[in-house]
């Protein structure tokens, strides 16, 4: 017997269940300096330390370099055309720790790193 075009095989349905992501913790840590030896060295060593403490880093990834510039006129109240110009480089990285430990965290905030570097750390 053949099935006819009202009879159609009767199949499966299967039912998707909705599958929860795996939390994944990770600590964004920005890295800023005026200096880019500092930084370097900032840098090298929060990497040191992760890697002690068995954690994933993914960096650093330079950031663009924020330039502020200014223009001052080098005469009070004459010579109106005489002007100096200053700037100021603000060099950034970026490093992530995949899933860090609490040992991890613990060790970066007993960190001492060289004045004029300043860090922000989030949990993403």
């Amino acid at each position: 017997m053949e099935p006819t075009t009202e009879e159609k095989p009767k199949t499966k349905r299967v039912s998707k269940k909705a599958v929860a992501p795996i939390a994944e913790h990770k600590l964004r840590i920005r890295v800023r300096a005026y200096e880019h030896k500092i930084l370097d060295v900032s840098v090298k060593q929060i990497m040191d330390t992760a890697a002690r403490f068995d954690a994933v880093v993914v960096g650093p990834v330079p950031l663009p370099t924020e330039i502020k510039r200014w223009t001052v006129n080098r005469s009070t109240f004459v010579h109106k055309d005489a002007r100096e110009q200053f700037e100021m480089r603000i060099h950034k990285r970026l490093i992530d720790i995949q899933n860090p430990s609490q040992k991890v965290v613990e060790a970066l905030t007993n960190l001492n790193l060289p004045s004029g570097v300043t860090i922000d750390v989030k949990m993403v």
